[in-house]
């Protein structure tokens, strides 16, 4: 068998040797490093035999795999992995969710072809041998945590006869290991029933799917992130997001006639509220102290355990003199007693008490808001039916500012020269064509540099 893709809380060969062992059967495992996109054990082979003299090796010979599982699309269509593979006798579970590779740190819309990388599965093993799920998803839907989507996926192998093992030595290597025994079970039992019962699984994924993801209603949507700005600040905060959605709402029935299906209300809807609760220190406060965090501890540790948080305070942390990452602070268990009135002291947020908001980074992230909103509401009397499209497209820039810090106001500049584009595109007379030449993300990436080198003009100017 051969199984490719990051680790998870256990390593899919080490659980199967396990396993092999608890029924008295001979195991060997070969791990292969360095093909990950994020480090770890990524090229597994796993061999079982009856008799210990059948193992006259550890690497699966090319084309002598009878079962394999492609935790990552990216690795399992390596030359590596599927020289393992035979065309009409290898089977193939493949995790269709894709993995960021290092393209995305570049380009962070990069696209990971993921059919593409299918078809070179179903070249080498023949198309009815292929079959594909998304492990992360799951996961994240039904557990909150994709940390477990390989022992989701091995579950799914598992139900699927991928794997030569009884039920009871796979839950009891699971029991063995002793590190979020739960957690990993029903992970494992999960993938069994997403292999054997979809009909079951999606009766049970509307209860699980929760709201604002892709599937739910715009109403959803909105009632989800009104919530969770009403939490995030308080409930004037949660009214002015709701205004601006209602506007863009019934401007948008008006002019198409439609109830339900409000593409642009739901751009909206999404981004407002995404813009709105920028996470600050008042938000990481509230995040590790509402009970949540405390319940997903207790959930995959037990025991005695310390806590150590590093934080990276925009006042106390500054950029390396080469621009890497700001230094982190190392704070003990100390730290949640202060998380705990901090996230009391949220409504502080913007105020002229706030001793965070104060940072450039912050005051930039209320001036978007208000931009956005601004925006919004010039648009609004100008959208028609011919530009509703283009519309759509300017609700949706801020998916493109991503990261914190000096990422995000790189990605920010070219978010905003995205804009000037679209703006000239929806009124070629009322917005002018961006300029050639100096670019808005060329302006934000003299920005950063003048931030991430201040000892460095220091130095000059001495």
């Amino acid at each position: 068998m051969t199984g490719v893709g990051g680790t998870g809380i256990i390593t899919v060969g080490a659980l199967l040797a396990v396993a092999a062992h608890l029924e008295h059967k001979f195991s060997s495992v070969l791990d292969f490093m360095g093909f990950a996109q994020k480090g770890g054990a990524v090229l597994s082979f796993v061999r079982f035999a009856e008799q210990r003299e059948h193992l006259n090796q550890v690497r699966i010979d090319t084309q002598q795999a009878d079962a394999f599982l492609a935790c990552d699309l990216v690795v399992g269509a390596s030359n590596d992995a599927l020289q393992t593979v035979r065309h009409g006798r290898t089977r193939i579970l493949a995790n269709i969710h894709e993995t960021p590779i290092p393209e995305s740190l570049r380009n962070p819309d990069a696209d990971l072809h993921v059919e593409a990388l299918l078809e070179k599965m179903r070249h080498a093993a023949g198309a009815e041998w292929v079959e594909t799920f998304d492990a992360q998803e799951l996961a994240e839907q039904f557990l909150g945590d994709t940390i477990v989507s390989n022992i989701l996926a091995m579950g799914y192998a598992w139900q699927r006869g991928l794997i030569p093992l009884g039920l009871r030595a796979m839950i009891r290597a699971i029991e063995l290991n002793e590190v979020a025994v739960d957690m990993n079970k029903m992970a494992f039992n999960l993938g069994r029933l997403a292999a054997a019962d979809p009909q079951a699984l999606n009766a049970l994924r509307g209860a699980a799917a929760p709201a604002g993801r892709a599937g739910t209603t715009v109403d959803e949507l909105i009632a989800h992130r009104e919530a969770h700005l009403h939490a995030y600040q308080d409930a004037a905060y949660a009214r002015r997001y709701r205004a601006l959605v209602d506007r863009l709402r019934g401007a948008e029935q008006a002019l198409s006639g439609a109830q339900d299906k409000l593409p642009l209300t739901e751009k909206v809807a999404f981004n407002f509220a995404k813009l709105m609760a920028y996470k600050d220190e008042y938000e990481v406060a509230r995040l590790y102290t509402d009970g949540a965090f405390r319940k997903q501890l207790a959930a995959q540790f037990e025991g005695d355990y310390t806590l150590e948080f590093q934080m990276a305070p925009p006042l106390f942390s500054y950029v390396g003199r080469n621009g890497e990452a700001p230094r982190k602070i190392k704070c003990g268990p100390w730290m949640m007693s202060f998380l705990r009135v901090l996230a009391r002291s949220r409504r502080l947020r913007g105020t002229c008490l706030d001793v965070f908001g104060k940072t450039a980074e912050r005051r930039m992230e209320r001036s978007l808001i208000d931009r956005y909103e601004s925006r919004m509401m010039e648009l609004l009397p100008q959208i028609t039916r011919s530009n509703i499209a283009v519309a759509i497209e300017i609700a949706a820039i801020p998916e493109r500012i991503r990261g914190f810090g000096y990422v995000k106001t790189i990605s920010l500049g070219q978010a905003q020269e995205r804009e000037m584009e679209l703006l000239h595109r929806f009124d070629p007379i009322r917005y002018p064509k961006p300029p050639a030449g100096k670019t808005a993300s060329a302006e934000s990436g003299n920005r950063v540099r003048s931030i991430s080198r201040p000892r460095e003009e220091a130095d000059a100017r001495g």
